[in-house]
């Protein structure tokens, strides 16, 4: 099981939509913190705390060639996230079936 608190930073970095177009961007290759802002009009700086937030959950790893940030994706924080979803979808799956189930048993009942 993903331990609790690296699963708290990558849905608290993914509940931003900045910070998912971010990430959709940086899907396609490394990217500069100058070349993510642009698309948000936003500060280097702005963009750079971004960044933080989604390097701290893991999900980016920066680097630095002389005065240019470079940003690549990293999706394996992603993969924990997806196991705990996974497990949830399989709960209400399960719950949902059962209750179509009843309905039609109900259903059949009343014919």
């Amino acid at each position: 099981m993903v331990e609790q608190s690296t699963l708290d930073a990558v849905f608290a970095a993914l509940a931003d939509p900045t910070r998912r177009a971010m990430l959709r961007t940086l899907s396609k290759g490394e990217k500069s913190i100058g070349d993510l802002a642009a698309p948000f009009r936003m500060s280097f700086a702005g963009a750079s705390k971004h960044v933080k937030a989604l390097e701290n959950a893991g999900l980016v790893r920066r680097t630095v060639k002389g005065r240019t940030h470079l940003c690549r994706l990293n999706p394996r924080p992603m993969h924990g996230a997806m196991e705990w979803l996974r497990y949830y979808e399989n709960f209400w799956t399960d719950k949902l079936d059962a209750l179509e189930r009843r309905l039609n048993e109900d259903d059949k009942g009343r014919s």
